[in-house]
């Protein structure tokens, strides 16, 4: 399944609720969300005379999946890995999944409020200007650890964007599992993820239940 390219606002009124993939568009009264309360497609013009229907267990399962993909950006087959990787750790299967999404490198990126949004920081490691502990890594989905240092490469310091963006850095908090170093505009991994850090707003019960019936 190829990666979705259309309108970022489009997954979010598939889904009926903010997912936050437009950065600080999303807090704004430019919000689609908040603009058009009906589901994408042309169904919507009639949605106030037209019966919905109730959504299934399963469809309720599908949903929260599906929101979990959006937020991070990933593929179908590529969350499906992350599902059998999380399946295979001890402890809870959702927090151990939840970790390795966010241990996603573009995530990192976004964390570390490098980017506005997580499929700015997805370009931006595509460009090639991140290196993790001095090498140079365009793979977005590369698995940061702890101990690694997330830096900007020398000949991306001199660009209009790192420029603009240093001035106002950071605009978001940084959550406890990275340390920024303001000096050198650099964040490292100093743990894991906790469940109680990490603010994506999924009930990954319904995710492992969804994966339960394969």
């Amino acid at each position: 399944m190829a990666r979705y390219n259309g309108p970022a606002c489009r997954l979010c009124r598939r889904v009926g609720e903010k997912l936050f993939l437009k950065g600080e568009r999303c807090y704004t009264p430019r919000c689609a969300v908040d603009r058009r309360h009906s589901p994408p497609g042309e169904q919507a013009a009639n949605a106030g005379t037209q019966r919905r229907r109730r959504i299934s267990e399963h469809g309720t399962q599908l949903r929260e999946k599906q929101k979990a993909r959006y937020v991070y950006g990933t593929l179908e087959r590529q969350f499906s890995n992350y599902m059998d990787a999380a399946s295979s750790f001890t402890g809870v299967t959702g927090d151990r999944l939840m970790q390795l999404l966010e241990r996603r490198l573009d995530n990192v990126v976004y964390r570390l409020a490098f980017s506005e949004s997580r499929n700015q920081s997805r370009q931006l490691v595509n460009h090639g200007h991140f290196q993790v502990n001095g090498r140079k890594v365009n793979i977005p989905s590369f698995m940061v650890k702890p101990g690694d240092v997330i830096s900007w490469r020398e000949q991306s310091r001199s660009n209009e964007y790192y420029k603009t963006m240093k001035e106002s850095w950071p605009k978001r908090t940084v959550p406890g599992w990275l340390q920024m170093n303001a000096e050198n505009v650099t964040g490292t991994v100093a743990a894991l993820p906790a469940p109680a850090e990490i603010d994506t707003k999924v009930d990954t019960r319904l995710i492992v239940e969804f994966y339960s019936r394969r």
